[in-house]
């Protein structure tokens, strides 16, 4: 089975609308989704309702439970939390609701895979994984891991192979996994890319040949940026996807 795993959208639906057209030529026959649908962004409805229309296989990030009610928000900055209140009012009944209802993970166990939006570990949290050391921090859990765990959060694309007692990180773009390894796979961002790279990314896992791509692809940045300044959000969020960072 080919999967599509995506990050990350936070109201983008330029890029969303982007990475929904390659994956067009990709053959994909499942689409995951790592969460944070909704924040920073200024089409929050507008994304939920595509991704849910495209797949039931999505799991809720940290800005889907602030808006949904899940999570306390009051400790973040003063425009993540502008943007996350207007989002709240902006949201139809309907798509509060399955953001509510998301759960925190979700275990493909036909082929050994996890998705979650930050660690495996105390899924609330939101702990970021995108650094060897909190890589390190899940070898205890090494037994209870997915052959692959794919998450996203970090808006950043790493890799990590694990065994009992090492951590490798793996730089290739495109890689195979080994079946007596795990791996921990952070998909990057399809709407706010933090890595210096302004195109949208997106994933794909063949779980056949256990195949990993990463991929990217442009989208119109200038569009996307132009709404937000339009809303009054705070002006960085636009000025960032320029820059990818």
């Amino acid at each position: 089975m080919r999967f599509g795993i995506f990050s990350d959208v936070h109201a983008n639906i330029e890029a969303l609308t982007a990475v929904l057209t390659a994956y067009k030529n990709e053959a994909i026959d499942h689409y995951l989704c790592a969460g944070d649908v909704v924040g920073y962004g200024a089409n929050p409805n507008e994304c939920v309702d595509i991704v849910r229309g495209l797949t039931d296989s999505v799991v809720v990030g940290n800005h889907d439970a602030a808006v949904a009610g899940l999570m306390d928000y009051s400790y973040y900055y003063e425009a993540a939390r502008k943007v996350l209140d207007a989002h709240k009012s902006a949201l139809t009944a309907d798509n509060m609701q399955w953001l509510m209802n998301l759960p925190y993970s979700r275990r493909f166990d036909n082929h050994d895979i996890t998705l979650c939006h930050g660690s495996p570990i105390d899924e609330e949290e939101f702990d970021y994984i995108f650094l060897p050391e909190q890589a390190y921090a899940l070898l205890p859990f090494y037994d209870s891991l997915s052959h692959v765990t794919f998450i996203g959060h970090s808006h950043l694309c790493r890799v990590f192979e694990l065994s009992n007692t090492t951590v490798h990180e793996i730089a290739n773009k495109t890689f195979t996994l080994a079946p007596d390894k795990k791996y921990v796979i952070s998909v990057g961002s399809v709407g706010q890319p933090r890595d210096y790279d302004n195109r949208a990314s997106y994933t794909i896992f063949d779980s056949e040949t256990q195949t990993f791509y990463f991929k990217r692809v442009e989208y119109d940045i200038e569009a996307a940026a132009a709404k937000i300044f339009k809303l009054g959000l705070e002006r960085n969020f636009g000025n960032r996807l320029f820059i990818g960072v």
